[in-house]
């Protein structure tokens, strides 16, 4: 989020990027969703209800991912237990409700993934503060992300690969998006979005923000003095991708886009040269919803 703060930037100038001067366009494998694009749509995210049965664990090179409502399924608990009338409509969160629930739906998931119920999920924090399965609990090599946006939240699972994901508002703005990225982005991206139409400007600041925050939840380094380590195409009429990333070969990476509902941009990273991308939305029981 643009909010966050961020301390301990270095000064850009002081990193040093391959071919920083002369980046062209690689010609990587693209990611594969269900039409073959860099953009996985409303309409192909698959429909899940609890309750959930046992899910086969994603293949090589494949990312699995989920999208919940919170409040919707908030409010569908409550109705079942009796405590809130059928009314339509559900009244918001609190900051409590909501970190629970957040907790909540990713130990059940990550449990129908591992075949164990939810709440026997044991989840540990990395040195940097990622967090990853107990691992002397868990057997396996089952990774995760999670991003939230309000009462939005997106999952990625992944078995082969390291994998991050980002959540965003459509209509999130940056102040001063250009002085943002000359601070925190790489000089080719900062350079990038220079030249971009004026009107167009947000939208590409957008996308790439959300790219890059992917990326550096994927590789576990957390935000401070990564997110100039490495170059995603700005033009938004190219597909998303990472054109250069320091002391990494930026073609073992793969990005792609997420518009899970209208009003919400989402982005996903794995280290993986080629990766399939399947999402689901996890929705209430049938006739709770």
């Amino acid at each position: 989020m643009f909010t966050r703060p961020i301390i301990d930037w270095p000064d850009r100038k002081n990193w040093s990027f391959n071919n920083i001067s002369g980046l062209r366009r690689r010609q990587v494998n693209m990611v594969e969703s269900a039409d073959n694009s860099e953009l996985v749509r409303q309409s192909e995210f698959s429909v899940c209800r609890i309750p959930l049965r046992q899910i086969n664990q994603p293949g090589p090179g494949e990312v699995q991912i989920w999208y919940l409502d919170l409040g919707m399924l908030g409010l569908s608990l409550q109705q079942a237990l009796g405590d809130t009338p059928d009314t339509g409509s559900y009244p918001p969160l609190t900051i409590g409700q909501l970190r629970f629930a957040r907790r909540f739906y990713l130990k059940l998931l990550l449990g129908a993934y591992l075949g164990i119920p939810g709440k026997s999920v044991s989840i540990n924090r990395s040195i940097r503060g990622k967090p990853v399965l107990d691992q002397s609990i868990h057997d396996g090599d089952l990774h995760f992300s999670m991003a939230k946006s309000g009462d939005r939240l997106l999952i990625g699972i992944s078995v082969s690969s390291l994998v991050g994901v980002d959540l965003e508002p459509a209509d999130r703005r940056a102040h001063f998006a250009l002085g943002v990225a000359q601070r925190y982005f790489s000089a080719a991206e900062a350079s990038a979005l220079e030249d971009i139409d004026p009107e167009r400007l947000d939208e590409a600041f957008l996308r790439a923000w959300a790219c890059k925050e992917a990326v550096v939840k994927a590789s576990g380094e957390g935000i401070a003095n990564q997110l100039c380590r490495f170059t995603v195409e700005m033009d938004l009429d190219q597909p998303p991708v990472i054109l250069d990333f320091e002391n990494e070969d930026p073609a073992k990476w793969s990005l792609a886009l997420l518009r899970p509902e209208p009003g919400f941009i989402g982005a996903v990273a794995a280290n993986t040269a080629r990766m399939s991308v399947r999402a689901f939305k996890l929705l209430p029981a049938a006739g709770r919803s």
